[in-house]
């Protein structure tokens, strides 16, 4: 039996209600449990166990359980879900995380209304080798045979700190791990069998890293064990990048070479023609630095890289000292180690003086490239706006204020403005709004506001003025304000007392305003339009917890771009380009790679997906912020690719045009390469989100008015941009504009002929089905024709038939469909949009600044007279519509009495024979008087036609 172990830690679960409950571990027939949390619904044991291996050959097809058991009082206990991980889920325990696996009920049953517990258990499964482990009393499942033993262990903390895992050289995506030959151990105390173990169980083989398995729908195994291998295999979805790393931490009494005795360090970093150099630090012996240069391997070209100390001078810098570095002789970091530890150098061996740093080599996935100044961007003055990073979006909630009267106003006694007018400002930030003016002391609004607040929260101020003069002012703090999750709960009004403005005023009662203040944290806040949008979880992170589950994971590689085009035409020669990435709450801001129109990024994120019918966006911008100021960074275009279009476990790799809509006409900007993944971890709340609505409870409950939503997103938009552009390096307004604008604009006459030829394209089946009828009605095809009428015989005599066969033709349709399918996430259609051939004359309207055109009069006024034209057919087309809507109700309202008299004749005679023909006979009949021959046809409309259009409308009695 070999030495190698599967180590399990049982770290917390999240379960509905708060039960008695404890997880049972199953693996290769050795069972063992954690203790029992009491009456607690996120229990956390942090419990560590091992299991012994009996075939390291066959751990990929080996099984391990975990069953979450309830504990009631009499003893008995009760399963509440369980999870199973299949062996080729194991990895190592350097690159073992924490993962959460939703639960499944114990036996699954095709009656069962819903197969997933609301729950779920996180768990560290790793393989380790380290045979010093303390062990747990066992409970074997069933006797094993003599010439086996199983030993159950629990493992100490200090093999997390110190595993016994080594990694050879080899790529991040080729890595291999192999396990040092075990030690000879004496026999455990404790075994399930009375044979001895082995003292030198023979050598394991090697374990590499096992290639990419698609999942297998309704697996949650290979879905959490997918989810480990990606989760903790950084950056296989790009190429690896060969980096030069220097870390500079500090120094220490540096020696002066200055006659004043005065020292103003800092360091050069030089590797050939390329010169880093830290922050001068004035008057600083023991200076701190804390900063990180990265070089390229293609920035390599020399064999020492010089860390050299100077000392800013005013005519002269002074040299103090310097350390080489053989390149042949630096280590290599793989990014799944720990960070390497600086060391102390001696600068100056006559005059002293130390300096702490550090020298790697490594790739993108370390951890320092984030804060890392890259070999071309040195000379740029702002060198945080060059570095990637991650951001994410603060909390929005909505805020509603309804105001509903105010007791006790005074107001200086004033001839000239009697009676008064006093209105309420309400103010948030940058949010500002006014009620209506009343007409009293005691006015009555009985008005509601909503605003958007972001956490962490600002004080509401609410002021009652009278024309120029203040009344009265508080301010309300969140931690006051309520917060609720849906409708049912009902918010009391509340009394809030008014500072005056003027405290010398007489005072004989309190001024004070009533208001209903609420949070509400079962609305979605939109940032993004509907479509577009890539979250929609609420707002309160309680009910997010306990409702919204992931239910997989996406990975976007940003590989690169080429053929950039400038963004500003004449300001620069080059670009200097960057992407951002938007996926629900957490943006990412790729390294912004110097002068060049080809950039190579690299970078791998990752997001959890909580709903299959998101949109992730990526921009590419031009960064005009690297030697300081304000100006905005240069749009270059955008990607959008829908996550309910990838198929689960695919690797997407593909070239997106960046195309953009111009006053000139459409340009294609370049292209950007992307790989793209997703890997479902649950299938059957993938499936079930289908049916589910798509937000939030209360937006059904209590709807926000279509303009207030877009009023509301325009808040939430600037507040995020206020918040972010704060941040180091700031993300720009204009950056979160582009990535949330919904892309459309006002009326244009190119989108208008788009959306008719979308609905033509919706509709063309319809018409389509319309003519083919036409067809057979005239027997232009007599082969079809007969058949039709065949078939026609056919359901009229078996009418059950009819939703089964067109179900059936549904189905075999879709299974046609599929070869057709796309095998690649679509991207902007310039013939879709009309956009290829459109008239320069239609995108200046279209690209027009509104509401007040900066164009000529005379311009405005011919698009005027267009508009006129155009809303004249238009307004043709609806009184047509309305006419035969009207001729209709004139059928019975005896406008025109014989019309209405023959009506109910037909109807009378009608009603008599419906009951005497049956109903198959009847419709039979009818069905062949439609498709009958073209010979036994009139070449004039039929009488029902002519009496129809007969009927009076209301167009007579039109100005």
């Amino acid at each position: 039996m070999s030495n190698l172990k599967l180590g399990v830690e049982v770290i917390s679960a999240r379960l509905g209600d708060g039960v008695n409950s404890f997880v049972e571990l199953r693996f290769d027939e050795q069972k063992v449990k954690t203790s029992t949390k009491l009456d607690d619904t996120s229990p956390v044991w942090n419990e560590r166990f091992s299991f012994n291996i009996s075939d390291t050959e066959d751990l990929s097809n080996l099984v391990l359980e975990a069953y979450v058991y309830n504990k009631t009082s009499n003893g008995t206990r009760s399963c509440l879900g369980k999870i199973r991980i299949l062996g080729t889920a194991f990895v190592p325990y350097s690159e073992a995380v924490g993962l959460h696996y939703p639960l499944e009920k114990e036996k699954w049953s095709v009656f069962s209304f819903e197969s997933t517990v609301r729950g779920e258990l996180t768990l560290k499964v790793f393989v380790t080798d380290n045979p010093s482990v303390k062990i747990p009393t066992p409970n074997p499942i069933k006797k094993l045979a003599s010439n086996t033993s199983h030993n159950l262990h629990n493992i100490p903390a200090s093999e997390k700190t110190k595993p016994r895992l080594r990694k050879t050289q080899q790529p991040p995506q080729l890595q291999t791990l192999s396990l040092q030959p075990p030690q000879p151990q004496p026999p455990q105390p404790q075994t399930l069998s009375s044979q001895p173990q082995t003292l030198f169980p023979q050598q394991p083989p090697v374990m590499e890293a096992a290639p990419f398995q698609p999942v297998r729908y309704g697996s949650p195994v290979l879905g959490g064990g997918v989810r480990a291998r990606t989760t903790t295999t950084a950056h296989d979805l790009v190429e690896p990048m060969e980096y030069l790393f220097v870390k500079i931490v500090k120094a220490c009494n540096l020696p002066t070479m200055d006659p004043t005795g005065s020292l103003d360090p800092y360091i050069e970093v030089k590797l050939g023609n390329f010169t880093a150099t830290t922050t001068q630090l004035e008057k600083n012996k023991n200076p701190v630095w804390n900063e990180v240069f990265a070089f390229t391997k293609s920035d390599q070209q020399a064999n020492f890289i010089d860390v050299i100390v100077m000392d800013k001078g005013v005519m002269k810098d002074n040299f103090v000292g310097s350390i080489r570095f053989d390149l042949n002789e630096i280590p290599t970091r793989v990014a799944t180690d720990s960070p390497i530890a600086p060391e102390w150098y001696i600068v100056n061996h006559e005059r002293g003086g130390e300096i702490m740093l550090s020298v790697w080599f490594g790739t993108q996935a370390d951890k320092a490239f984030s804060d890392a100044t890259y070999s071309d961007a040195l000379n740029v003055v702002n060198k945080s706006s060059v570095c990637s990073k991650v951001y994410h979006s603060p909390r929005l909630w909505y805020l509603r204020v309804n105001v509903i009267e105010a007791q006790d106003l005074v107001i200086v006694p004033d001839r000239t403005r009697f009676p008064p007018n006093p209105y309420v400002n309400i103010k948030l930030g940058s949010q500002m709004v006014r009620t209506k003016p009343g007409q009293s002391l005691n006015p009555k609004w009985n008005e509601e506001f909503t605003f958007v607040a972001a956490e962490p929260f600002e004080d509401l101020e609410i002021s009652i003025q009278d024309r120029e003069e203040t009344l009265g002012t508080t301010k309300i703090r969140f931690d006051e304000i309520e917060r609720r999750v849906d409708d049912n709960r009902i918010v009391p009004n509340r009394w809030f007392s008014l500072a005056l403005a003027r405290q010398t005023r007489v005072r004989f009662a309190t001024t004070r305003i009533l208001l209903n203040v609420c949070l509400e944290g079962g609305y979605h806040v939109l940032d993004e339009s509907t479509y577009n949008s890539s979250d929609f979880r609420p707002s309160m992170k309680k009910v997010r917890n306990r409702h919204v589950q992931s239910v997989g994971v996406f990975e976007l590689g940003i590989l690169g771009a080429e053929g950039l085009s400038l963004s500003r035409d004449g300001k620069k020669e080059t670009v200097d380009a960057y992407c951002v990435a938007k996926y629900g709450t957490k943006w990412v801001r790729t390294r912004t790679v110097m002068n060049s129109l080809n950039p190579r990024f690299n970078e791998q994120y990752t997001w959890e997906v909580y709903e299959p019918a998101t949109v992730i966006t990526i921009g590419v911008f031009d960064n005009n912020g690297t030697n300081g100021g304000n100006n905005k960074d240069g749009k270059i275009g955008k990607v959008r690719v829908r996550i309910s279009t990838l198929e689960s476990g695919r690797l997407y790799t593909n070239s997106y045009p960046l195309l953009v809509l111009r006053p000139s006409g459409v340009k294609n900007m370049g292209e950007l390469h992307l790989a793209i993944r997703f890997t479902c971890t649950s299938m059957f709340q993938m499936l079930l989100h289908y049916w589910k609505p798509l937000l939030p409870k209360m937006h059904y409950v209590r709807p926000l008015k279509v303009v207030q939503q877009e009023i509301l997103r325009r808040h939430a938009i600037n507040l995020m941009a206020a918040r972010q552009s704060r941040a180091e390096p700031p993300l720009r307004k204009e950056v979160i504009e582009y990535i949330t604008d919904s892309n459309s604009h006002f009326w244009s006459i190119r989108k208008s002929r788009a959306n008719l030829y979308r609905l033509r394209s919706v509709f063309s089946g319809l018409l389509g089905t319309g003519e083919w009828f036409q067809d057979i009605c005239t027997w232009k095809k007599p082969v079809a024709s007969t058949a039709v009428h065949v078939l026609y015989l056919a359901f009229v005599c078996l009418p059950e038939m009819i939703l089964p066969i067109i179900s059936l033709w549904l189905f075999m349709l879709g299974v046609w469909n599929y070869r057709l399918r796309l095998r690649q996430p679509q991207h902007m259609d310039t013939s879709l949009s009309f956009a290829e051939n459109v008239h320069p004359e239609e995108l200046t309207e279209e690209f027009d600044t509104f509401p007040f055109s900066s164009q000529d009069p005379g311009v405005v006024k011919m698009r005027y007279e267009r508009l006129r034209s155009i809303a004249g057919r238009a307004q043709t087309l609806v009184g047509d519509i309305a006419r035969q809507g009207e001729r209709v109700q004139a059928l019975l309202s005896w406008r025109d009495p014989r019309a209405t008299s023959i009506f109910m004749v037909v109807c009378l005679v009608s009603s008599v024979v419906l009951y005497v023909v049956p109903f198959k006979v009847f419709v039979l009949l009818c069905g062949l008087y439609i498709m009958r021959h073209p010979r036994l046809r009139r070449k004039t409309p039929p009488g029902l036609v002519n009496f129809f259009k007969r009927l009076p409308a209301k167009t007579d009695c039109m100005l």
